[in-house]
């Protein structure tokens, strides 16, 4: 999607991806990964998450990247913390506490400019880029994350030719293409959500999986 796509989004409230509140797969599954608290987590396309919040909670410092400056002052508004904001090469550093925040495009982050993360969360980032996009925003990933750090991943398997993305069907085999060669990959749990996803129903969708990963960076 060009970025105006996800700009005209924030400006006008379209925002049905983000969750009052943080997201069962995160509750479920993140302890399984085993990161120690006070690790670094790195959360793409973060928006205004709570599951950072959550992450938070539970003694992690977090760095988000996001385009959308409108995202950004709303998630340090609504947690009520006061931030500094600087320059950060091409991107705005967001930071308050534990939170660090950077806004602009992902796909130009570094190592570099990232710092050292220990683990990472991706719950609506993969599932936002259309095909054309995944395989550099993958191997780009695979470049930010050190050997051995553990990544939580959320995806969607659906029929898009009942109703066309965002958020985009990325199957298991794709998960395994894209991710494969840098990671291990183990399918952690799946669940048809189509009885609470209205707005899939009504466009003639059957099923619609939500799907959990955890990924091991070789």
């Amino acid at each position: 999607m060009e970025p105006e796509f996800w700009h005209q989004r924030w400006r006008t409230g379209q925002i049905g991806f983000h969750r009052s509140s943080p997201h069962p797969f995160l509750e479920r599954w993140w302890p399984s990964l085993g990161v120690p608290a006070g690790a670094r987590v790195y959360v793409p396309l973060c928006g205004k998450s709570l599951d950072m919040v959550w992450l938070a909670v539970r003694g992690y410092a977090v760095v988000g990247s996001e385009l959308s400056g409108i995202a950004v002052e709303e998630f340090f508004g609504e947690q009520r913390i006061a931030v500094d904001v600087r320059p950060h090469g091409p991107f705005r550093r967001h930071t308050a506490g534990v939170f660090e925040i950077l806004e602009g495009d992902a796909l130009d982050l570094t190592p570099e400019l990232l710092g050292p993360v220990h683990a990472a969360y991706d719950r609506a980032a993969l599932v936002a880029l259309p095909t054309n996009l995944r395989q550099r925003y993958a191997s780009q990933f695979a470049a930010l994350m050190p050997p051995g750090s553990r990544t939580l991943l959320v995806g969607f398997e659906y029929d898009e030719g009942r109703k066309p993305g965002p958020p985009f069907s990325v199957d298991a085999t794709e998960v395994e293409r894209l991710y494969g060669p840098d990671f291990a990959v183990r399918e952690l749990e799946r669940i048809d959500i189509i009885d609470s996803s209205p707005k899939f129903a009504a466009a003639g969708v059957t099923s619609l999986h939500e799907v959990v990963y955890a990924l091991t960076r070789r």
